[in-house]
């Protein structure tokens, strides 16, 4: 047993990397980013006549993200959406950055190295659907990436992990803790 993953749970749900590489690659990451919708959320909003007016959040994803900072990874959330709610979800987790708006989520990993001083090989990225697509094979080249158990089949192909917690459930918190056992390992 190697933390709370059994060896055989390191491997990932894309069979081409080893455990050796999945293992190397984890133990480079500074920065995971996450989808909000899917990842952190079940993906459910509750509108009135006024708009959107709440989202749920899990209190295991943010002890996830808290888990990781606490072994020098910072987190961040990169989703297409400008929610007021999210915001307040970012401020409270303490990310040092949230980006919103974002409809093309590849075209800012250059911003993201730029502004944060990374390289590709020390990301990691979590999403669900098509509009993450593109950033995940992007960041699977050299970092890792994965998605909730509930994600779309559209993501599976990019995803070196697949997490046995559904989005808005500890999906991220599942992503983080393979993160800490593969560099455990």
């Amino acid at each position: 047993m190697i933390g709370i993953f059994q060896r055989d749970q390191l491997y990932h749900f894309m069979q081409s990397l080893s455990l050796g590489e999945l293992t190397q690659r984890a133990l480079r990451i500074k920065l995971v980013i996450s989808d909000n919708d899917g990842v952190f959320t079940d993906t459910g909003v509750y509108y009135s006549e006024r708009g959107e007016e709440m989202k749920r959040y899990s209190i295991r994803d943010g002890m996830g993200v808290e888990r990781l900072r606490n072994i020098g990874i910072e987190t961040c959330i990169m989703t297409g959406e400008v929610s007021p709610s999210l915001k307040k979800r970012a401020e409270k987790l303490a990310m040092k950055r949230l980006y919103l708006g974002v409809k093309e989520k590849l075209s800012m990993v250059e911003t993201v190295l730029a502004e944060t001083g990374l390289s590709r090989c020390e990301l990691a990225y979590i999403g669900d659907d098509v509009n993450d697509v593109a950033i995940m094979e992007e960041i699977a080249k050299e970092g890792l990436t994965g998605c909730p158990r509930d994600a779309t089949i559209f993501v599976h192909p990019c995803s070196h992990y697949q997490a046995k917690a559904d989005g808005g459930h500890g999906a991220f918190r599942d992503f983080a803790e393979w993160i800490i056992a593969l560099r455990n390992s």
